[in-house]
């Protein structure tokens, strides 16, 4: 009968890491619970940060490149605040959004409609959808109507 002994903190993290990216505050949230000793968590954490494991600019690439085509500014900022990512880099990935932020928003639009709306009730659901998603007004709003000028 063979027994397992229990994963060490640095293996656990390992595991998540394999898995996605990780940032250093979602590690120490998801492994906290695990932790017997005070400070051997941030240990193997510093020891992981120091070897490249732990990395918040790949963590923020990752996000960004997983979630454009399908979220807005909006709901990927939320995203990457709760990761606790630094905030100039959550900044910056949001100022890099914003310039494609319209033409994400008309792809989106397109896969989930593909034309527009007949009625106001139909429009509104358009822009409730893509709301919905994370796209700022101005965006929605110009990808709904000149939909209609097509």
């Amino acid at each position: 009968m063979a027994t397992t002994t229990p994963l060490s903190l640095k293996g656990r993290a390992l595991r998540l890491l394999g898995a996605r990216e990780h940032s250093r505050a979602e590690l120490e949230r998801k492994l906290a619970q695990f932790e017997e000793e005070p400070g051997a968590l941030a240990k193997a954490l510093d020891d992981l940060q120091a070897k490249g494991f732990i990395n918040e600019q790949r963590v923020l690439e990752s996000v960004l490149n997983r979630r454009s085509a399908k979220l807005g500014t909006a709901r990927i900022r939320q995203e990457l605040q709760s990761k606790g990512l630094a905030p100039e880099a959550v900044l910056g990935a949001m100022e890099q959004l914003r310039a494609t932020e319209v033409e994400r928003a008309r792809e989106v639009w397109r896969k989930k409609f593909g034309e527009p709306a007949t009625d106001a009730s139909g429009r509104a659901k358009q822009m409730r959808f893509l709301a919905s998603r994370g796209f700022g007004g101005e965006a929605i709003r110009r990808v709904v109507t000149s939909s209609e000028d097509e």
